[in-house]
């Protein structure tokens, strides 16, 4: 099956300069969109547009800090007039921290809540907003597996996460009669710069890790026997984002290789 429904259009992916983001941005543009990358970090960005330029792809690349509302706008109402209306929004920006409930500092709750919450909030508010009056769009929130299977350490992030989900499927619940359709992924374990650099130097070990399952963590094993790539992430969010996914809303999609075993 040929997805459709990209050629042409203005898409916007936040987390674009890296893992999940970058993934999604590439094959956006590649499947024939324009496309908006919003990332604070400017060498991923960099690096991200290369990508895609080198491949015959369009591109524009904004530094932002998804928790800062008025660059937020202001990247929004840059990409509209240096690429067009905004028609499709990835959003997989997002931070991760991890402590147990007693040890997390106040600082490490509120760094998710700022990313992972607050950052959904001021980007969907910011595009949906244009794409309500157009009556049209689709809207794809990356949160996380963490918000279906409860784990030790990830308390600050996985509140964070459910906090983001509730909301989008709010936006999505009164965007709908509106033409604009809200979906939410959410990755299991997956092979991003972030994840990797908490392995650290015990990147095997952690990989076994998680596809075997630690039950001291409470955590289940991966089904498929391996830990998702970027690209797997990237494909279930561009079908949402496609014209073949036209009667899909306010649904969940779990990207975790049937580990998050949910009936």
């Amino acid at each position: 099956m040929q997805l459709t429904g990209f050629k042409d259009a203005v898409a916007l992916v936040t987390g674009a300069g890296g893992g999940m983001g970058a993934a999604t941005a590439v094959a956006l543009a590649a499947a024939g969109a324009k496309v908006a990358l919003l990332d604070l970090k400017a060498d991923g960005l960099n690096e991200t547009l290369a990508a895609i330029q080198a491949a015959g792809g369009e591109g524009r690349a904004y530094r932002v800090d998804v928790s800062d509302r008025a660059s937020v706008d202001e990247a929004v109402a840059s990409a509209e007039r240096d690429l067009g209306p905004i028609g499709l929004l990835a959003h997989a920006a997002g931070i991760f921290r991890t402590a147990t409930a007693l040890e997390m500092t106040a600082e490490d709750w509120n760094a998710c809540q700022a990313v992972n919450a607050t950052g959904v909030f001021n980007v969907t508010q910011s595009v949906a907003r244009r794409m309500a009056e157009r009556r049209s769009g689709r809207i794809v929130v990356v949160a996380s597996q963490t918000t279906v299977v409860i784990r030790t350490g990830q308390g600050a992030y996985g509140a964070s996460k459910a906090a983001a989900e509730y909301y989008a499927k709010c936006l999505g619940l009164e965007l709908a009669p509106l033409g604009v359709r809200v979906n939410i992924v959410h990755p299991g374990v997956t092979e991003t710069p972030i994840a990797t650099a908490t392995w650290g130097d015990q990147a095997d070990a952690m990989r076994k890790g998680h596809i075997d399952g630690n039950l001291d963590r409470y955590r289940v094993p991966i089904p498929l026997r391996k830990v998702g790539r970027p690209e797997d992430v990237a494909n279930t969010i561009l079908f949402l984002l496609s014209d073949q996914s036209g009667h899909i809303a306010l649904t969940d999609i779990v990207v975790d290789g049937g580990s998050a075993l949910v009936a």
